[in-house]
């Protein structure tokens, strides 16, 4: 039982992140396109698998899968440990992972146009993931105040 608070709060971390990212990436041409950088990054992986590469649409919705699965695991991090450091953990998940996916794309082998065109894209990036972690958090804190 006790996994169950910190992946309900890292899926509802991980949504706000989608949300904002794909709300935002409407909206402003300096956003990043962090869908790109994971429909690329599958694509890169299913090749080099010499797997077939499913269609745009289905290539999209695939990497949006997961993306949300992998940052509910991520972000449930926030919740290991004690309930002292949470805010400042979750933070420094957020701030890691956005930092990392502003730097790693180009280790990676990818382009990192996605997350690093422009110093507003860079900050959109790591600001988008630090948003996940802060709703991670305060989810986390608001169901151990309703299930006490």
């Amino acid at each position: 039982m006790k996994l169950i608070k910190p992946i309900e709060s890292g899926l509802a971390g991980a949504l706000a992140l989608t949300l904002v990212h794909e709300g935002l990436k409407r909206t402003s041409l300096r956003a990043p396109r962090m869908d790109l950088l994971g429909m690329s990054a599958l694509a890169k992986l299913l090749n080099k698998g010499r797997l077939p590469i499913p269609a745009d649409k289905k290539l999209f919705w695939i990497t949006m899968a997961g993306d949300v699965i992998s940052n509910t695991l991520y972000y449930s991090l926030s919740g290991a440990g004690a309930k002292r450091g949470r805010a400042l953990r979750g933070s420094m998940l957020g701030l890691a992972a956005g930092i990392g996916a502003v730097i790693l794309p180009k280790h990676l082998g990818l382009s990192n146009a996605p997350s690093n065109r422009t110093t507003t894209t860079k900050l959109f990036t790591v600001g988008l993931y630090v948003i996940g972690a802060v709703v991670t958090v305060a989810v986390l804190n608001s169901l151990d105040r309703k299930r006490s």
